[in-house]
């Protein structure tokens, strides 16, 4: 007879928004296992498995930290409450908890001041309490206090029938399928998971259930927003925050983490939880929805996952998206799980003109074929093929969702995707790759006059050789990082060149003069003028992504704001339940404008 033998989920600690998943393994009437679904439509010897899933709700209401959200609050922040801060933010488990954190959380105060100011409305009123020292106004909660946002008012999906009442507990029938994505009705009540096998046709339970519970459900953890900054004056901002202005467009470059790199080995800082793929996926998803760029360039985004989940998700908010998976002559795993660079864009802005695909492991070959000796070409390769790719994108924008009819009037954009991942030792094939994907492009700017942009993670800090070569066109003949060159694949050094005009957006910061730019300049690295990280680990922290543009044809009008150590949290590195990614995203909006001299 079918049985089961053990359910478990992968996190215990279920989070508002991310579907539970729950792991059954069965034994088959021949002794066999498995993990198949057999729903009461495709049963197995005439049994199948019947879910479900309930909300232990206590009489005792409970809060969770907003810093720690595995742990029971134990505090309230009035201000938060008087300021109207979503309630989730104004608990802390303890006295410490808040004031270590309180760097972070006065920006939620000035932030929510300056609305109030806005408003025409006294900011004494709601935050006389507080002061810079780092000090607030807090209060404890009692074991009987209660919170509009732990009651469940919303109607359950299905009737909630009490099952069982016991010592103050009453539980609650919210699903009846394998999964289960928990609600706000959720937060701070413990999930209960049901399995049991049922005889097909008299439809009566076989044996006894198996069940698990979880810990207290969780609020998603969100970081704190970040704004777009004017940087030229010509935009506008508007009632979200957001810039205005005619004739621009929006561009993010994002390394998101691939789910095969984000192990716990190598982030064991970043609570289990929330580095399992369903949770980041959909903070994933959030963030970048969130930003509501024109333009989606994503980068170490698997194969499976792009088929299965972006591609799907941002289709539902209006973009089209194309992909290319890095080739396999390294990788020996699973190619589902190969990752790759995929770029979006939105249906009502653009329409897909031309792809171009680049696999630096065919230009490897062809080098190899034309500069080394046959007997030293299999050394070579095994050096140069590192499985990369770049996405290359020629894009027409429309107008009132439309193309232009007028061939002369046509506004093309090329957008260039890449993710550079070589060893940082291996200074001479990160600075070819680099080198190949600009002449690739100087072939197309050749073909047609076109605004460029190049975006991606190269792995390459500030002042590298690679980013020399993109920022200025060439690399200083006494660069350090030219020294590493055994197979004089970048030889004559004079071959390093481009004649493509890119400067880095994110310098424009300290190019602009304005008021409230100050402390963005002081995000840059005064001597290269890019952003002191959009990479922060435990092991590095550092710029290694970027997004260039072809200043002859291109402005920049506004950027992101930058990250700095009080919205990572004091000793944070990423990723974080707030961040699910190692790296920062970078957006950018730039406008056309008419062409200059090159270079």
């Amino acid at each position: 007879m079918l049985s089961v033998l053990r359910v478990h989920l992968p996190s215990d600690i279920p989070i508002v928004g991310c579907e539970l998943t729950p792991y059954v393994l069965l034994r088959r009437p021949d002794k066999t296992v498995t993990t198949d679904d057999l729903s009461q439509f495709s049963p197995l010897d005439g049994h199948f498995l019947r879910y479900k899933w309930y909300r232990v709700q206590s009489d005792k209401k409970v809060a969770v930290c907003s810093v720690h959200p595995s742990e029971q609050a134990t505090l309230q922040c009035i201000g938060c409450v008087k300021a109207k801060i979503p309630v989730a933010k104004s608990y802390h488990c303890t006295p410490k908890c808040f004031s270590d954190a309180w760097q972070h959380h006065r920006v939620l105060h000035d932030r929510a001041a300056s609305a109030v100011n806005e408003n025409g409305n006294e900011e004494e009123e709601v935050f006389g309490r507080f002061n810079n020292s780092g000090s607030g106004s807090l209060t404890s909660l009692s074991a009987s206090a209660s919170s509009a946002s732990l009651t469940n008012g919303s109607a359950p999906l299905y009737p909630a029938a009490v099952t069982q009442r016991n010592g103050g507990e009453t539980w609650f029938e919210v699903g009846r399928s394998k999964t289960y994505t928990p609600t706000a009705d959720d937060i701070g009540h413990v999930l209960k998971f049901e399995c049991v096998v049922v005889d097909a046709e008299t439809k009566l339970p076989v044996g006894y259930a198996n069940t698990l519970l979880t810990s207290r459900v969780i609020p998603a953890p969100s970081p704190s927003p970040r704004r777009m900054v004017p940087v030229d004056g010509m935009g506008q901002l508007d009632a979200d925050g957001r810039i205005t202005s005619s004739g621009t467009f929006t561009v993010l470059s994002y390394n998101v983490l691939s789910d095969a790199y984000a192990s716990n080995d190598l982030y064991s800082y970043c609570p289990s939880w929330a580095l399992s793929w369903p949770y980041r996926r959909q903070n994933l998803l959030q963030e970048i929805v969130g930003y509501r760029a024109d333009i989606i360039c994503l980068q170490e985004i698997q194969s499976d996952h792009y088929e299965e989940f972006f591609s799907p998700e941002l289709d539902k908010h209006g973009y089209y998206g194309l992909y290319k998976r890095k080739t396999n002559e390294v990788y020996n795993g699973d190619t589902n799980k190969i990752d790759g660079c995929a770029t979006f864009f939105r249906r009502d802005r653009f329409s897909h003109v031309k792809k171009y695909e680049v696999e630096f492991n065919k230009a490897a070959q062809s080098l190899t074929d034309a500069m080394i000796a046959p007997a030293q070409q299999k050394t070579a390769l095994n050096r140069l093929v590192k499985d990369n790719v770049a996405l290359i994108v020629v894009l027409e924008a429309k107008v009132n969702n439309q193309p232009v009819d007028s061939p002369g009037k046509r506004q093309l954009l090329c957008v260039a995707n890449t993710h550079v991942n070589v060893h940082q030792d291996l200074k001479d094939v990160k600075l070819w790759q680099v080198h190949t994907l600009l002449k690739g492009l100087e072939k197309i700017a050749a073909s047609a006059d076109i605004p460029m942009l190049v975006c991606g993670d190269f792995n390459s800090v500030p002042g590298s050789a690679p980013h020399e070569l993109l920022a200025m066109g060439k690399v200083d003949p006494s660069h350090p990082d030219l020294a590493v060159d055994p197979l004089n694949i970048l030889r004559p050094l004079n071959r390093l060149v481009h004649q493509l005009p890119l400067v880095s957006a994110y310098s424009s910061f300290a190019r602009t003069v304005g008021l409230g730019l100050e402390q963005h300049k002081r995000r840059l690295d005064s001597t290269t003028n890019e952003p002191l990280f959009t990479h922060v680990t435990r092991d590095f922290i550092g710029s290694l992504d970027f997004i260039f543009y072809t200043a002859d044809s291109l402005v920049v009008e506004s950027l992101l704001e930058l990250l700095d150590e009080e919205s990572l949290r004091k000793d944070t590195a990423l990723p974080s339940p707030e961040w699910s990614s190692d790296h920062i995203a970078l957006l950018a909006e730039f406008r056309c404008c008419k062409n200059r001299s090159r270079r």
